[in-house]
């Protein structure tokens, strides 16, 4: 048996490798590395059976698939020792490695604080930390897996690598280091013609290194790849570094001042910790023009300072607050900070871990190391919660602020946040409806149209491809129910795939009992955003889900659910409220006594479908319990 004192340390950036105590264990085959890499990057949530069998076979698994996946599980166990856990968790397995270190997490941690000290101008500190967290890296990710796992892994590991590679060069072009970036940056604009930012470093440090010529090449090269390969013109990023050359003012150029060697003091400046902008969103003018003014009303004094956006998960929340944020920066001049309130798994972010993130984008030092507090205080004995809320009260007064709180799983979370943010204006979203965030304006979203779905959809595949194709595109319209998320998946599949035509996603759509496994693309899974409303239900009201969603997707009164749940209609409705409240339900109207009528969305009935079957059993009402 395996020294229970020598940590475990997993490797998926780069050959999927397992080390006890420094020491290589030795895992055969392809199978084993996918089934260990497919729980690592879970981040702590159950993998599926059915997602373990597409990434171990694809589409056509064998049908020994689930005798196979349990022999892997023990032999990894036997492999890994006590230190591990690898729980069957229906529908599938889990893996408990409390003590062990993931390259993957540690890569993650790191660019989190690199990018908040690039945020802050700390260039010296940014750089380093970006550096090391680049470091992790020791090839091309998940190098020994399954083809199956590295299509449906790998573009978003490579992309949040990229995202790295460019904050470092960022803070090494802001320390002067012009001259010793141009062969890497070259090479790099070799390797990715098509990425606008590092293109638009190279120019810069073409430029700050006497070469305006060479700078102005670069960016006629990019232009043409755009318009011949994507049929765009250059982003705004792209073509302001264009106009600072031509007007040379993209930093200290040939004969100015040279840039300093070291960190010199600077003035502070507005922090701003949004995610980029998804760019124009598809069909929701209205809402985006609504959130604007009501904005301007909140920082004028006019109207209340916390705004809620609701809906179904997959519908486009996020999206819509950072587009609406960045649209907004003029009316904040003090910064935008959005902060996540929920973890990977869904689960909810202690309040006090939120205050002190967002103390620390405000510049506040506290130890990141520090270790939670009993009871949620966030950052050990020294400063419990009532200490954070005080000191982020103090730091956000008579600042013009906002502050994006994202992904809210309960109202008792956003108590002491909202407390810290007093005089603070606050975009808040989440699944259910928050009815303790007292005062809100709520924007609902819906699912999309059909004009406004295909336009998202040809914004991510481009309009040709599929005017070529209508009747098609119709179909694998439909297949995505008017949500966002499942058109962006659909849209990405058909990207990253430019000799597929569109009728064959809509062939491998159309069958009801693949259509989820086929939107779960490159870290987005549509499947896995409803599994987090699912476990924000109670026990009682997941299954009163699954009896319900054979109802399938007619509107339906609450006398008709009482009858299949064999209750009376107060008892279906209080019921059916809950499955609304937690936006896996849908009101749509009301009859001519002024009944509601309830409706499932098309993917959740097809969600519901795949849990395991609710024990036909008494079910006390949400009142009573």
């Amino acid at each position: 048996m395996p020294d229970g004192g020598c940590r475990m340390d997993f490797r998926v950036l780069g050959p999927v490798e397992a080390h006890r105590g420094g020491l290589h264990i030795p895992l055969s085959g392809s199978k084993v590395h996918t089934v260990l890499a497919a729980l690592l990057l879970a981040k702590g949530r159950v993998v599926s059976d059915s997602r373990l069998n597409f990434l171990l076979w694809g589409w056509e698994p064998p049908a020994t698939s689930g005798a196979q996946i349990y022999t892997y599980m023990s032999r990894l166990r036997k492999l890994l020792g006590d230190e591990v856990r690898i729980e069957r968790r229906p529908p599938g397995y889990l893996l408990h490695a409390p003590d062990s270190a993931v390259d993957l997490l540690e890569f993650e941690r790191l660019d989190r604080l690199g990018r908040a000290a690039l945020a802050q101008r700390r260039h010296q500190e940014a750089g380093a930390l970006l550096a090391e967290a680049l470091g992790h890296w020791r090839g091309t990710a998940l190098a020994n897996v399954t083809e199956h796992l590295a299509d449906a892994e790998l573009p978003q590991l490579e992309e949040a690598r990229m995202h790295t590679l460019e904050n470092r060069i960022e803070a090494d072009l802001a320390l002067g280091r012009h001259e010793q970036l141009t062969a890497e940056l070259t090479g790099l604009v070799a390797q990715h013609p098509l990425r606008e930012k590092l293109r638009a470093q190279l120019m810069t440090a073409l430029y700050r290194s006497g070469r305006q010529s060479d700078a102005l090449q670069s960016y006629y090269e990019g232009r043409g790849l755009l318009a011949d390969q994507l049929g765009i013109d250059p982003g705004e990023a792209l073509g302001a570094t264009y106009a600072a050359v031509l007007k040379g003012t993209r930093g200290p150029g040939p004969g100015g001042d040279t840039p300093p060697a070291r960190e010199e003091p600077a003035d502070p400046v507005a922090p701003s910790t949004l995610p980029p902008s998804a760019g124009q969103l598809a069909g929701r003018d209205a809402e985006i023009r609504t959130l604007r003014t009501q904005l301007a009303e909140s920082v004028a004094g006019q109207g209340p300072r916390h705004l809620l956006i609701t809906g179904m998960a997959g519908v486009g929340k996020t999206a819509l607050a950072v587009h609406v944020a960045h649209a907004a920066a003029g009316d904040f001049p003090d910064g935008r900070l959005l902060a996540e309130l929920s973890e990977a798994n869904g689960r909810p972010r202690s309040p006090g871990d939120v205050l002190a993130g967002l103390l620390r984008d405000l510049g506040e030092p506290l130890e990141e190391s520090d270790p939670p507090a009993p009871g949620g205080g966030g950052l050990g004995g020294r400063r419990q919660s009532e200490d954070l809320v005080r000191l982020l009260r103090a730091r956000t007064a008579g600042r013009q602020l906002l502050v994006v709180l994202d992904g809210a799983a309960e109202g008792k979370q956003l108590g002491p946040l909202l407390a810290g943010l007093q005089g603070v204006v606050v975009l808040i979203t989440g699944r259910t409806r928050l009815t303790q965030v007292i005062g809100a304006r709520t924007t609902a979203l819906a699912p999309l149209g059909a004009a406004a779905s295909l336009d998202l959809l040809a914004g991510v595949t481009g309009r040709a491809r599929l005017a070529a194709e209508p009747d098609a595109t119709r179909e694998l319209l439909g297949h995505c129910g008017g949500l966002p998320l499942a058109l962006r998946i659909a849209g990405s599949r058909l990207l990253a795939r430019p000799f597929w035509p569109v009728a064959r996603l809509a062939q491998r759509m159309a069958a009801p009992e693949n259509r989820l496994r086929e939107l779960s693309y490159g870290g987005m899974d549509v499947g896995a955003a409803l599994l987090a409303s699912l476990y924000a239900l109670p026990s009682p009201a997941r299954a009163v889900l699954v009896r319900l969603a054979g109802l399938g997707t007619e509107p339906f009164p609450a006398h008709r659910a009482a009858g299949v749940l064999g209750m009376t209609e107060a008892t279906a409705e209080q019921w059916l409220e809950q499955l609304v409240d937690g936006a896996l339900l849908d009101l749509c109207g009301v009859d001519l006594m002024g009944r509601p009528f309830y409706r499932f969305h098309e993917l959740v009935v097809l969600f519901a479908a795949d849990l395991p079957a609710a024990p036909r059993t008494g079910t006390r009402s949400p009142a009573a319990r």
